[in-house]
């Protein structure tokens, strides 16, 4: 339970971080509100298909009587909404990281630099930093709407289906969007995707301590543009945690000698020289 309540406090440290900068802060917005437009209208045209999606995809429940056609549609509609909500807030964040790929670049080199310590960097041109944050984050949504299908086919399950399911489907998204943050910090570590992903699962509580609140946080839209810099900052905090630059306490480890590479187990037998082909999402 620690590890969940630690996960709590780096979204909080990460708001204060932003708020001490507020130039930062105010460049950060930009991006978030650019791609909450689009994402809007796209919310709003499914609010107006969802019934008609999930009827079409049930023509055996046509004849069924009433309550019980409201009730297993209605149930189905959310599971459904859910899992457009799930893809929806990992993309999102994955497009808004894109589109503010160099402020939130400087953002985190700089958050790295107050805490102290080698401020990383991934030595690589713009473009191929775009290349690959895009390439990953397709093959994280890519990940997100597998889960999606098998939610929506849970969801068929009575009682389960509408009440368990959406709350797991929930904590997944959670998951990933906290994998799209941390890329930032990671990126620049030479961490590639399929490690980045051992590294959350290897703390699945810190992990879930900062996603779930951020990702509930998120469902209100314009919230989710005006959080996005301190998320951004909390998530190199955390990274810097699940790479062992923070001690228990928060401070830098490794003071007074080198110490072992913080980076060895994250990037396993790659060498930050083959980042390239590591980064490769399949």
């Amino acid at each position: 339970m620690r590890d969940l309540a630690r996960g709590v406090t780096y979204l909080g440290r990460g708001q204060r971080w932003v708020g001490r900068h507020r130039r930062q802060w105010g460049f950060g917005l930009l991006p978030g509100l650019i791609t909450l437009v689009g994402y809007g209208a796209a919310l709003v045209a499914l609010v107006l298909g969802a019934d008609d999606a999930v009827a079409w995809a049930t023509p055996f429940a046509d004849d069924w009587g009433s309550p019980w056609q409201g009730l297993f549609r209605g149930g189905l509609t959310v599971v459904f909404f859910g899992g457009c909500l799930l893809l929806a807030l990992v993309s999102f964040t994955a497009v808004t990281l894109l589109v503010g790929q160099p402020f939130y670049e400087a953002l985190s080199e700089r958050v790295d630099r107050t805490e102290g310590g080698e401020v990383p960097e991934s030595g690589l041109p713009l473009w191929r930093e775009l290349w690959i944050s895009a390439r990953e984050s397709l093959a994280v949504v890519v990940r997100v709407a597998l889960w999606g299908v098998l939610f929506f086919a849970l969801g068929f399950v009575p009682v389960i289906g509408q009440t368990v399911v959406p709350v797991i489907g929930f904590c997944v998204s959670a998951f990933f969007l906290t994998e799209e943050l941390t890329a930032v910090a990671l990126q620049r570590r030479s961490v590639p995707l399929r490690a980045r992903l051992r590294l959350l699962r290897s703390r699945p509580l810190l992990t879930l301590g900062f996603g779930v609140p951020l990702a509930l946080l998120f469902l209100i839209p314009v919230v989710a543009v005006f959080l996005m810099p301190g998320a951004v900052a909390g998530a190199t905090l955390l990274a810097r945690d699940l790479l062992g630059e923070t001690g228990p306490e928060g401070e830098a480890e490794g003071e007074g000698g080198e110490g072992p590479d913080p980076y060895a187990a994250a990037r396993g037998p790659v060498p930050p020289a083959s980042y390239e082909n590591a980064a490769r999402p399949f």
